[in-house]
């Protein structure tokens, strides 16, 4: 059967994340409404889905990449205008490509980009309240700053995982991690080979909570290198995160 891959763009706010769960549970997922799309769209087979990245509930997406087999072949136009016609509002495909049958939207992909909204200040504007975090106090950006130098390159990230993950490794490589001002606070952008569960709204939370004041640079140091997730802050809020962009290397797309 030919196989494709999606590129799919969503509000999570209403969503239990990405990864399909049991019927019995009743929960609304994104990929479980991709494959609902897909299944009516092929005339009530079921169609498996393989996601990129399994956001979280609550995180957005931009650049969420999917990749499924289908009985016949589809004109790649009309697939997306297709599954637009039949996906929820809150989903919306944006591109498909036909692709190798061994291509896997998961396993394939080289890197991924992130990026995390803060708002900053007493008061969040009532319209960001889907799309970003929210933290009273100012923070001292020199301070975020020299503590996201601390997460750059390949080193064992256990301090920022969450329980539940199936990775088979904690050691990843951050490629890039900028912490920029906007007109509502601060923005953060990384990018790595892959991410844990919940690693980019740990790394967020442990440079808000150094930029706070509330842990300095050393401990923040001292429970990286110990792999120690219980001396690590907290996570950020799921709602500022997105998944902007998924990278794979030219032969993997054929």
């Amino acid at each position: 059967m030919p196989r494709y891959r999606v590129t799919l763009a969503y509000d999570g706010t209403d969503f239990q994340g990405w990864q399909l769960q049991s019927p019995q549970q009743g929960t609304r997922t994104v990929q479980g409404e991709l494959e609902a799309a897909l299944g009516r769209l092929v005339g009530g087979r079921r169609v498996v889905v393989a996601g990129a990245g399994r956001t979280d509930a609550g995180v957005h997406a931009e650049g969420q990449v999917a990749s499924f087999d289908l009985p016949q072949e589809l004109p790649t136009e009309r697939l997306v205008r297709a599954l637009n016609g039949l996906l929820p509002g809150d989903v919306r495909a944006l591109e498909a490509g036909a692709v190798p049958p061994d291509f896997h939207a998961r396993r394939d992909a080289w890197g991924k980009l992130y990026r995390y909204q803060l708002d900053t200040g007493p008061v969040q504007l009532p319209t960001r309240r889907r799309t970003a975090g929210h933290v009273r106090s100012a923070l001292d950006l020199s301070l975020v700053e020299a503590a996201s130098r601390l997460l750059l390159g390949r080193r064992d990230f256990a301090a920022l995982a969450s329980s539940g993950g199936s990775a088979v490794t904690t050691v990843r490589t951050v490629r890039r991690l900028e912490v920029r001002r906007d007109e509502s606070g601060l923005v953060f952008e990384v990018e790595a080979d892959g991410f844990l569960r919940k690693m980019v709204r740990s790394m967020v939370g442990g440079l808000v909570a150094v930029g706070r004041g509330a842990v300095g640079l050393e401990g923040l140091r001292s429970a990286l290198e110990a792999g120690d997730r219980r001396a690590w802050p907290a996570p950020a809020e799921a709602r500022g995160l997105f998944l902007v962009r998924v990278d794979y290397p030219p032969e993997a797309l054929g």
